[in-house]
């Protein structure tokens, strides 16, 4: 049996504090961000991203072509061909191309992007609204998705390609693959998702287009549109965008001061913009545009170009420009017609810093909104914690701070001394106010001999926690395991955790417990708990 519990996100100390202060509508960054995150927000945001000019014909002609050799769902095709006509909208997601998914949290935007969908389509029946999940691929970094963690096992994909991961070839996933189907075993729902991975990442030479199928067979069925971006058509569109950024260079003035004015607020920034934020990506080379000495220099490569060579090179092949962090926000949201981007805390984070950036380029901000966070706690984890008689918030504490408040809960006399502690000291107070009258020169070693037998009962109380953790050595080892096993490093469970860990026991009834659970207008912490 499913339970849920909520938390508000003030009570995860998990979660940073510019995470916290943007669901609670913190006063402090209500200049970074345009629409209130509520259902009724989207009215005005209708209304807003319909004066953008989206090239809605080249966006349903690409991806026509992405889906031309995959089987999908009649609703994901009315999707696509819906996004021709004025009335039709998206809320996007996106996330880089992570092996088999890569951390839980992937899952979890995908699912409140599509129930965000569901939701603006009841409310508002005049329009339609699409979910879209963008996957990266443009990106060098392949150490950000190589690897998946899949019961407490991580695997690895070892490839030595270099530059985009997208552009890279599946056939070096093989030995990863092999790895994955011993791991998983054999029962029904093992072998069905391992079938669907299979399938995906042999049936498609490049990656970018395994992952466009492996979204799409998880999600299909729910209208979820995938689109890969990295794509010619669609880039051909953001030229004249791409042009001022090299030539105006306007991004890092706007966005640095923006991030100047959020750290005077109080809030770190998260990323750095450069006076170029634009790469080539070329034969899989993916390096960043310089400017130095009159000259455009894509570094680490022998490619160079004086400004008339650039913008040539720019109209003729915009494909070999790719925006960096700063950029891609622009990117998608020229490419789409969208209303919401879906994101996790530090995502949210670098969006903040572009408000300025996209008044500039006259393009419509859509509204932020935090995707749902998720712990999901199995019955073999549930009986641990109800037989140690914790509550769900409790188990977020640190793990010291929660072994001393099980120790409290449970011993049959204090663990503190207080009471003798606070006597003690007015006892002191007494004596160094009766000393300080006769001799004042004897106050501070009265003081010193109070602050002395005070830090003895410290340390007496000390050893008391310590015999009574020694007392409850099995019940406190089964807490650090716990902890260990929900918050490892003290992180979240769905910055690690891969979702192929919780298929394998629930099946297709975990995707649906989640789209049941998952409301992204709800900024609370999700805690999912299967029963007995």
């Amino acid at each position: 049996m499913i339970s849920v519990e909520k938390l508000p996100f003030e009570k995860v100390p998990q979660l940073s504090d510019r995470d916290v202060a943007y669901v609670v509508n913190d006063e402090k960054l209500r200049p970074f961000f345009k629409y209130p995150v509520t259902i009724e927000a989207f009215a005005k945001v209708f209304k807003d991203k319909a004066k953008d000019q989206t090239d809605r014909a080249t966006l349903v002609k690409v991806l026509k072509k992405q889906y031309l050799p995959l089987a999908t769902s009649a609703t994901v095709l009315n999707n696509i061909e819906s996004l021709e006509k004025e009335n039709t909208f998206t809320v996007i997601t996106a996330h880089q191309p992570s092996l088999f998914t890569g951390p839980l949290y992937y899952i979890y935007k995908i699912i409140s992007t599509i129930n965000l969908a569901r939701q603006l389509n009841e409310r508002y029946p005049d329009y339609h609204v699409v979910p879209v999940f963008i996957t990266g691929g443009e990106d060098h970094d392949f150490a950000e998705v190589q690897k998946a963690n899949i019961f407490n096992k991580t695997l690895v994909w070892e490839n030595e390609e270099s530059g985009s991961v997208g552009a890279m070839k599946t056939e070096s996933l093989q030995p990863v693959l092999a790895e994955l189907k011993d791991l998983l075993g054999t029962s029904s729902h093992a072998v069905e998702i391992y079938q669907l991975l299979e399938s995906a990442y042999t049936e498609n030479k490049i990656y970018a287009n395994a992952t466009i199928q492996m979204v799409n067979s998880l999600f299909g069925e729910d209208g979820l549109v995938v689109l890969g971006m990295n794509d010619p058509d669609l880039k051909r569109g953001f030229i004249p965008i791409i042009t001022q950024e090299l030539v105006q260079q306007k991004s890092h003035e706007l966005v640095e001061a923006t991030s100047n004015q959020l750290n005077e607020a109080g809030f770190k920034t998260q990323a750095t913009p450069r006076e170029i934020n634009l790469f080539y990506l070329r034969d899989q080379i993916r390096e960043r545009i310089v400017f130095e000495e009159g000259y455009y220099q894509v570094l680490n490569t022998d490619y160079k170009f004086n400004e008339t060579e650039l913008l040539a090179e720019v109209n003729q092949h915009p494909e070999h420009f790719s925006p960096n962090v700063v950029m891609r926000p622009l990117y998608q949201e020229k490419t789409l017609p969208n209303l919401a981007y879906i994101g996790g805390g530090g995502e949210l984070a670098y969006w903040l810093e572009r408000k300025s950036q996209f008044a500039h380029f006259n393009i419509n901000y859509p509204m932020l909104i935090r995707r749902n966070s998720v712990l999901w706690l199995d019955q073999g984890m549930n009986k641990k914690i109800d037989k140690l008689d914790l509550k769900v918030a409790d188990i977020f504490m640190e793990t010291e701070a929660l072994i001393k408040l099980f120790l409290k809960r449970i011993a049959n006399k204090p663990l503190h001394l207080k009471p003798e502690k606070a006597q003690l000291e007015s006892m002191f107070d007494d004596i160094a106010e009766r000393i300080k009258a006769i001799d004042p020169t004897l106050e501070a070693t009265v003081k010193a001999e109070g602050a002395k037998q005070i830090k003895s009962l410290e340390n007496l109380e000390s050893r008391l926690m310590r015999a009574e953790k020694q007392k409850h050595n099995v019940a406190v080892n089964q807490i650090r395991a716990i902890k260990d096993k929900l918050f490892f490093s003290n992180g979240l469970q769905e910055r690690r955790d891969n979702f192929l860990s919780f298929y394998v026991k629930y099946g297709p009834d975990f995707f649906d417990i989640l789209k049941k659970e998952l409301d992204p207008l709800d900024k609370r912490f999700v805690v999912i708990k299967d029963t007995v």
